[in-house]
C-alpha cells in the first residue's frame, strides 16, 4: 500500500479516536449498586471517585456519550465482594451500543477478546418501545444463536401492570423458567422506587395475583441508604408478615464504612429476633492480629518438632497428629532423562507409611538430633516456621482448625546443597 495513503488512514484513525475520547464523558466509581432482583434493574455506580483516586483503589469506569447513554464498563474492582450473576458485570469490559430501539452489550477480557460475563453469555440484547421501556433481553453466544444463560434462561420479558413491572422468563423450549434454579418464583413483579432502585419482587400466578411458593415466602424486598449501599433484605409471605427463606432467616441486614465497604451484618428470624452478627475485616486494610498466645506458641512449637519426632522415633499417631490431610510436602530434585530441575511432591499418606519405617534402622538421624525451630511469624489462625535439623532446613506453614494446630504446607532441601545439580 502507499505511504501517503498509510499515512492519510493513520491520520483518519488517530482523528476517530480522538474525536471519540472528546465525545466521552467518564466517571469512577468504587462500587456496583447490589441487584439480586432481575437484569431489568438499570446498573449503576455507586460511591463516586476522581480519577486520581481511581488510580490508587479498586474500581469501576463508567463511559458515557453526549446524549448520556452508558457506553462502556471498565472492570477494575479487584476486592472482595458479593457475587451474584445480577450484581456483578463479570468481564473487564462491556461494550453497549444503541440503535433503533435495541441496546447490545458485547464482554471482553483484558486482550481483547470476547468472553461470557457472569451470567455466562457472549451477548445480551436489550428491546426498548417507543417509549424507552425496556421490554426484552435476549441472550447470544459467539454465533448470534440465541443461548441459554447459566439458570437455563435464554429470555426475558417485561410489561408494565399497574405499579409492578411483570416479568416472564423462557428457556430455549420457551417453557417458564424460575427467577434462578435456587429460588423458586416464576412471574414475578418488580416494584421499584423513584430513584430506580427495586423496592420489592412479588412471586405472582397467571392472573397476577400474589402468592406463596412452596415455603411460604411470597415477596422480597430490598432497602438502600442515600449512598446506594444495600442495607437490608427480607423475605415476606402474602400478608406481608416476616417468613424465613431456605437459608434459614428472614432478613439481614448490613452496615458499610464511609467508602462502602461492608463491615457488619445481622440476620434474623420471622419474628425479628436476631439469630447471628457478624463483623467483616476491611479489604483495603490490614488489621493487624493479636499477639500469639502464649498455648498458640507452644503449641506451633509442638507440631512442627513433632513431625521430625515421629519421623526419628516411629511415631505414625505423631506424624497424624501434626499434619493437616491436606498437606503439600514439596522440595526439588532433578529429573535425569529430561535433564531439568523438578518439583517432588510427598503426601500425607506417604508421611504416615514413613513415621512406621524409614528410621527402623536407626541409622538416618544422629544418636542426639539437632532440631532447631524458630517461629517467623504468626498472624491470627497461620503461622510459619523455619525448621532446622541435621540434614535439612525447611518451611513450614501451619493453620488452626477447629481449635487445633496443624501443619499444612512444608518446603524443604537438603543442607548439602552439593545435592543439587549445578
Amino acid at each position: 500500500m502507499n505511504r501517503n495513503i498509510i499515512f492519510i488512514i493513520s491520520l483518519l484513525t488517530i482523528g476517530h479516536l480522538f474525536s471519540q475520547q472528546k465525545n466521552t464523558i467518564e466517571k469512577y466509581y468504587r462500587h456496583l449498586r447490589y441487584n439480586h432482583v432481575s437484569p431489568h434493574v438499570k446498573i449503576k455506580g455507586i460511591h463516586e471517585i476522581d480519577h486520581q483516586e481511581a488510580k490508587r483503589t479498586s474500581h469501576y469506569v463508567f463511559r458515557y456519550n453526549k446524549k448520556d447513554q452508558l457506553i462502556e464498563v471498565i472492570n477494575f474492582h479487584y476486592h472482595d465482594q458479593r457475587r451474584h450473576p445480577l450484581a456483578t458485570i463479570g468481564a473487564h469490559r462491556t461494550v453497549f451500543d444503541y440503535a433503533n430501539g435495541v441496546e447490545t452489550r458485547i464482554f471482553y477480557d483484558k486482550k481483547g477478546n470476547r468472553m461470557i460475563n457472569d451470567r455466562e453469555v457472549y451477548k445480551e440484547v436489550y428491546q426498548y418501545d417507543k417509549n424507552g421501556f425496556v421490554n426484552a433481553l435476549d441472550f447470544y453466544d459467539l454465533d448470534n444463536n440465541p443461548m441459554e444463560s447459566n439458570w437455563k434462561i435464554a429470555n426475558y420479558r417485561w410489561v408494565k401492570h399497574k405499579k409492578l413491572i411483570i416479568e416472564k422468563r423462557y428457556n430455549l423450549q420457551n417453557d417458564l423458567v424460575d427467577i434462578s434454579p435456587y429460588f423458586e418464583f416464576s412471574i414475578t413483579g418488580i416494584l421499584y422506587r423513584k430513584d430506580g432502585s427495586p423496592k420489592a419482587n412479588y412471586n405472582l400466578n397467571e392472573k397476577l395475583e400474589i402468592q406463596e411458593n412452596s415455603i411460604g415466602i411470597a415477596s422480597y424486598e430490598d432497602t438502600y441508604d442515600e449512598k446506594g449501599n444495600h442495607i437490608k433484605y427480607s423475605y415476606h409471605n402474602a400478608k406481608g408478615e416476616l417468613t424465613k427463606n431456605q437459608w434459614n432467616f428472614a432478613a439481614n441486614t448490613q452496615e458499610f464504612d464511609s467508602n462502602g465497604y461492608l463491615i457488619k451484618g445481622a440476620m434474623f428470624d420471622e419474628n425479628n429476633e436476631l439469630i447471628h452478627k457478624r463483623d467483616f475485616p476491611s479489604v483495603t486494610r490490614i488489621r493487624m492480629a493479636k499477639p500469639a498466645s502464649k498455648k498458640d506458641t507452644i503449641e506451633i512449637r509442638e507440631k512442627s518438632l513433632g513431625y521430625l519426632i515421629a519421623l526419628q522415633e516411629l511415631k505414625p499417631d505423631l506424624m497424624k497428629e501434626v499434619f493437616h490431610e491436606d498437606l503439600a510436602k514439596r522440595t526439588m530434585g532433578f529429573d535425569q532423562e529430561k535433564e531439568k530441575e523438578v518439583i517432588r511432591e510427598t503426601t500425607y499418606k506417604e508421611m504416615i507409611e514413613y513415621a512406621k519405617s524409614w528410621n527402623k534402622t536407626g541409622t538416618r538421624f544422629p544418636p542426639n538430633p539437632s532440631n532447631e525451630i524458630k517461629i517467623l511469624d504468626i498472624y491470627n489462625r497461620i503461622a510459619t516456621v523455619k525448621l532446622i535439623s541435621d540434614n535439612w532446613v525447611e518451611y513450614l506453614h501451619l493453620i488452626r482448625t477447629n481449635g487445633e494446630w496443624d501443619i499444612i504446607n512444608l518446603l524443604w532441601q537438603h543442607k548439602n546443597i552439593d545435592r543439587y545439580p549445578k
